[in-house]
């Protein structure tokens, strides 16, 4: 299997939207629900373009057999306070899971935050989603706490890691 990571641009919109409806369909560890979703591909194109044009924030994506089969955002605070650190978010579908895809992602990821001077990395990840946690863990990211009922999936409650990294 070939992948090929790449930025996002505004043109990659419609494929990023249906990537997401197909994660949200197909796992309970993304924020949304199936059908849940609102955007549409113009808004989805300026959130690309916004991500695009600031310094500090970055969309990436991984392509394999014709198709985008994972991302990862970095959105990067807005005020002088908090322009150092970016909120990540992740999804890959779950035939192309285990492949090394999220690690590539991230080792990408990585060397632009270095190269761009963020010092704080961060995200939250459901506590019994496993293999994100070995994924993040393994990417240096740490454990700083625990939202205890963060989300309501499927009538359960659910608790999320707060996680981060920090960069010396």
């Amino acid at each position: 299997m070939n992948v090929t990571l790449r930025e996002l641009l505004p043109g990659d919109a419609a494929a990023l939207l249906n990537l997401q409806d197909r994660l949200d369909g197909e796992t309970s560890f993304m924020l949304l629900a199936p059908g849940e979703r609102k955007s549409g591909i113009s808004q989805v194109e300026e959130m690309i373009r916004g991500l695009h044009q600031a310094e500090n924030s970055l969309i990436l994506g991984a392509e394999a057999d014709g198709e985008l089969v994972g991302y990862l955002s970095v959105q990067g605070g807005s005020f002088s306070r908090n322009r150092h650190s970016a909120y990540i978010v992740t999804g890959i579908l779950k035939q192309y899971q285990g492949r090394g895809i999220g690690s590539a992602l991230f080792k990408e990821m990585d060397q632009w935050a270095r190269d761009c001077g963020l010092v704080r990395l961060e995200l939250t990840v459901m506590q019994h989603n496993e293999q994100a946690v070995a994924l993040y863990k393994k990417q240096g990211f740490e454990i700083e706490g625990l939202k205890r009922k963060s989300l309501l999936v499927d009538g359960q409650w659910v608790d999320e890691y707060y996680m981060g990294k920090i960069y010396n």
